[in-house]
């Protein structure tokens, strides 16, 4: 096996692996955070917003989102005289997040309603507003039910980000088919790149487990 002479092109891919799984992690998080408060709002409009963006990120393939935000977007933009083009590593992250955030805003809205009730009653005792009660006692008392999903979340978008290699960004899909199309080496290849993304994912594993772990004490401070 030829492992050393691939590996050096496969670590070329990191960089925009890593990115994109950093980038869309976190901006998925947000839009988890304002969809799924979203659902819960008391304004109708909000409300039906919220919703409608998620059941349609959940509801559709990632790889046709990937591919309308590249390919169908700047058609748009040329019929209303706009110009959407999007760089292949904005549209790709803005996939990967919408997507994420769909996922994770159910996380959000599952968490928030588990609170116990009487938090919210203690809360109303203490005059506090909707928003106040919201941000200083739901969330987080719900942010620590939501890490565990949070955690398998950003492990699977690691392996979604694979998808970009379709638009032609570089990262180690992209690299590892592009070493297979030279060396036909497809054993060797995708075997190193197995273990590529198993070791990102142990990190991310890793990462969010401190993470959780910090933000379990705020289960019973209630903000």
């Amino acid at each position: 096996m030829n492992w050393i002479n691939y590996l050096d092109p496969l670590l070329q891919g990191v960089r925009v692996t890593v990115e994109l799984t950093v980038y869309s992690t976190v901006l998925g998080a947000l839009f988890s955070f304002l969809f799924g408060v979203g659902r819960l709002s008391n304004t109708t409009a909000i409300r039906w917003l919220s919703v409608s963006i998620i059941e349609v990120f959940r509801g559709t393939s990632l790889l046709v989102q990937l591919f309308w935000l590249v390919f169908a977007l700047p058609i748009v933009g040329q019929m209303i005289g706009v110009n959407l083009s999007l760089p292949l590593i904005v549209a790709g992250t803005l996939a990967l997040s919408l997507n994420i955030g769909a996922y994770g805003a159910e996380v959000v809205r599952g968490a928030i309603q588990a609170v116990s009730h009487n938090q919210y009653e203690a809360a109303l005792a203490l005059d506090f507003t909707p928003r106040q009660t919201l941000w200083r006692i739901a969330i987080p008392q719900a942010i620590p039910e939501m890490m565990p999903s949070f955690g398998n979340l950003a492990i699977q978008n690691l392996k979604d980000t694979a998808l970009v290699s379709l638009i032609g960004l570089s990262d180690m899909a992209f690299q590892a088919e592009r070493l297979r199309n030279i060396t036909q080496d497809s054993t060797s290849i995708y075997t190193l790149l197995l273990f590529m993304y198993f070791g990102m994912a142990l990190v991310i594993t890793l990462l969010m487990r401190l993470l959780e772990k910090y933000v379990s004490r705020w289960r019973f401070r209630g903000g």
